[in-house]
């Protein structure tokens, strides 16, 4: 798990090789330890984001980032898709203080990144 400078919890969404919604939702209910009861749904994404409660323990009082890795083979095949995701990504951000969701940069760990340096 990467370090934050600014002591927030880090929890990489690794999003390499996946393709559509049903995808995402699978990545986003591993890699962010959703419950079981996470719906796999827009509106049910949006929400585990906006609870607290079920962010890794000790983020409510350190904060959580997210960084979303792997993400451009994703966007490009299905951009709709793609933007309902950041929208709601952002709007997590926005709702309120301890969350932020981040795009890294490059697109997967086998391709070479996007811009140098």
């Amino acid at each position: 798990m990467p370090d934050d400078p600014a002591g927030r919890i880090v929890v990489v969404l690794d999003l390499d090789g996946v393709t559509d919604k049903a995808g995402l939702m699978d990545r986003c209910a591993r890699d962010l330890a959703l419950p079981d009861w996470f719906g796999r749904n827009w509106d049910a994404l949006a929400d585990c984001l906006a609870d607290p409660a079920l962010w890794p323990e000790g983020s409510e009082e350190r904060g959580l980032l997210v960084v979303v890795r792997g993400w451009r083979t994703y966007a490009e095949t299905r951009p709709e898709e793609w933007q309902v995701a950041e929208e709601i990504f952002a709007e997590a951000t926005d709702r309120g203080p301890g969350l932020f969701v981040t795009l890294g940069l490059g697109a997967s760990s086998e391709r070479p990144p996007d811009q140098p340096g």
